[in-house]
């Protein structure tokens, strides 16, 4: 009976991970095709990359993209972070129920009403669409993630670690830089590495809040879909999958040295007592 509930298992696992990442390895291998035709391979080739890069408003729109995602997630990530710190370290003050609400709301929101919202918001303002609204954007929607991250992680942190800092005559503010944001540094990593993905990805809202010189990359990608899927759709999304990949690899490397690091500093401490 175990057996055959293992078995089950795996294949339903195998199944699961076939559905998500069988599209993603076809994408990558066909756009090495040599055919004109995205669905008929044609034999192995590298045309469609170097296409690619004569293709100057997809180049555009990736570069557009990619600061977009650089500036956006480290705002988020800072302001996500402080949002973190107040909800864990203030206690119960006045009008916590609301800050909550308005920092998570973005969690349950639909994309829809976010960027129409704020496309009402920019209007009313008379704020002109472009690379500043998507942005503004993009915080707003990502700040959350981050929050939700980091405060995950200052809930289990060991606060007497902070103590004993002050104890020893370091101001709170130094306190928080030089004891407290070193062990929540993964999770700050993590909470920015979701906000860059977050918005590089995003599609909904940055339709809503675009302007002149702010097309980004999956708006250039889905309105050329519409006309029928090119070979260097598949070059680009490759690329992007490819450093992705990297960035997470790299940043988990990162991450997990840094932990082994501060796991090693704490022992020694502890033998030094």
């Amino acid at each position: 009976m175990t057996k055959g509930l293992s078995t089950v298992n795996v294949a339903a696992l195998t199944l699961g991970f076939a559905f998500l990442y069988l599209p993603i390895v076809i994408l990558v291998l066909y756009s090495f095709n040599d055919s004109q035709l995205v669905t008929v391979w044609g034999g192995f080739s590298t045309r469609w990359y170097v296409s690619l890069l004569h293709n100057e408003q997809l180049l555009e729109a990736a570069w557009v993209t990619v600061r977009l995602g650089l500036l956006s997630a480290t705002v988020a990530t800072v302001l996500g972070t402080l949002a973190a710190v107040t909800l864990t370290r203030m206690g119960r003050f006045r009008g916590r129920t609301l800050f909550s609400g308005m920092v998570y709301a973005p969690l349950v929101m639909p994309e829809v009403i976010t960027g129409l919202s704020m496309l009402l918001l920019f209007v009313a303002i008379g704020l002109d669409r472009g690379f500043l609204t998507v942005t503004i954007a993009h915080v707003t929607f990502s700040m959350c993630f981050v929050a939700v991250v980091v405060q995950s992680r200052l809930v289990s942190f060991d606060r007497s670690l902070e103590e004993a800092a002050m104890d020893l005559g370091c101001p709170p503010f130094r306190t928080f830089f030089v004891v407290t944001l070193p062990i929540i540094l993964p999770a700050v990593v993590s909470g920015w590495m979701l906000a860059f993905t977050l918005s590089i990805d995003d599609l909904v809202i940055s339709q809503f809040t675009t302007g002149p010189g702010a097309t980004t990359l999956p708006m250039r990608i889905y309105s050329s879909v519409r006309l029928g899927v090119k070979p260097e759709i598949n070059a680009v999304c490759s690329i992007l999958i490819g450093l992705v990949t990297i960035g997470v690899i790299a940043a988990s490397i990162a991450t997990k040295r840094a932990e082994n690091e501060r796991l090693k500093a704490e022992r020694a401490a502890a033998a030094g007592r």
